[in-house]
């Protein structure tokens, strides 16, 4: 039976409030996370992401409180992210209710945490998320990013997700800072380096803004899509990406 292809919004999360811009910039207020948690849980998403995109220390204390809280009301697995950069840091998540954590920069400053994470936990519950650019001085042609696509890392994106699955990630979010929130579509040949390099589930993110742009991150290797803005505003609903996903060919999960 084919694995089917997940759809999962992603909250970022600032404050205690979801916002989402271009670039991570232009940033605009989407709603109170919790109640968007709640209402895509019952439109049917089968994930939900959640992004600290401030990373403070008082903003993971909002996360940890918000997770808390949507892991009472809403019934699917709930993936956090944002200052993750110990076993105690994702210890603290996972008991607050989250089921995985995504960990990005503090896996680049020291890529033991990933060992660590997946020896004490598995390697079901952590997420890298590989925040890729555009680079051609890199064999790829794509370099790890931080802070929103701003900050080069001198990584190489493939080879960084490599070493991640070595290290025992069980999954790869894919996020193209070139494409995020334009809402032009994703990154296709990014999803299909990233494919061919690693087996472990790729979750395609930014660039989303119609429900073939979905189609075709799957058609290019993706074992999950996500997006923000398309979902918060309205633009396209939950059912629709599934059903265009169906009618391409695709298994999805039905409510």
């Amino acid at each position: 039976m084919p694995v089917a292809i997940r759809v999962i919004p992603c909250l970022d999360v600032t404050a205690g409030r979801v916002v989402k811009g271009v670039n991570f910039e232009r940033l605009r207020d989407a709603g109170d996370p919790v109640e968007l948690a709640a209402a895509y849980g019952a439109q049917g998403a089968d994930e939900l992401t959640f992004l600290d995109i401030s990373a403070s220390a008082q903003g993971r204390e909002t996360t940890r409180d918000m997770v808390t809280r949507c892991a009472e009301t809403v019934f699917i697995p709930l993936t956090v992210g944002g200052g993750v950069r110990s076993v105690a840091d994702a210890d603290a998540l996972l008991r607050g209710g989250a089921d995985k954590v995504s960990i990005n920069t503090g896996a680049i400053a020291n890529p033991d945490t990933i060992d660590a994470i997946t020896q004490r936990f598995g390697n079901q519950v952590l997420v890298l998320s590989v925040d890729a650019r555009r680079e051609p001085g890199h064999p790829s042609g794509f370099g790890v990013t931080t802070h929103g696509g701003s900050r080069p890392t001198g990584l190489d994106a493939i080879a960084w997700a490599q070493e991640g699955v070595r290290r025992g990630v069980g999954e790869i979010l894919l996020n193209s800072m070139d494409a995020d929130g334009t809402t032009t579509g994703f990154d296709l040949e990014l999803i299909a380096a990233m494919r061919a390099a690693v087996e472990v589930p790729i979750i395609a993110s930014g660039g989303a803004g119609t429900v073939a742009h979905f189609v075709q991150a799957a058609v290019a290797g993706a074992d999950a899509v996500l997006a923000a803005s398309v979902f918060h505003y309205g633009v396209l609903t939950i059912a629709a990406v599934k059903e265009a996903l169906a009618i391409a060919g695709f298994p999805v999960r039905r409510l």
